[in-house]
């Protein structure tokens, strides 16, 4: 089944008091490129197995409309705020760019 954008693993980074993050740069632009790269999966095997359901719906392999309605509106949903999300982080970065030092 689909899993959704939120079921993409959390990624904490322990810090104590006195000790830096057991974590590198480089492994936290690793890890965050992973998440983006599996949200951006995510999204495409919902319109995948929307495009799927519509599909079956016009062979008369299904009856349930209702169905192929929901998943297509999921699929729509989740692109639409995975473009959201993308215009957010072009305007912040735009706005860090923006910024004198």
């Amino acid at each position: 089944m689909i899993n959704s954008i939120n079921n993409t693993p959390q990624h904490t980074i322990p810090v104590t008091e006195n000790t830096k993050p057991d974590i590198t740069p480089g492994e936290a632009q690793e890890n965050f490129a992973n998440a983006l790269k599996q949200a951006i999966e995510n999204v495409n095997d919902a319109q995948q197995f929307s495009d799927k359901k519509t599909n079956a719906l016009i062979n008369g392999e299904i009856n349930d409309l209702h169905d192929v309605m929901i998943t297509a509106q999921k699929a729509s949903i989740t692109l639409e705020t995975t473009v959201q999300i993308q215009q957010k982080a072009i305007d912040a970065y735009n706005e860090i760019m923006r910024m004198q030092v």
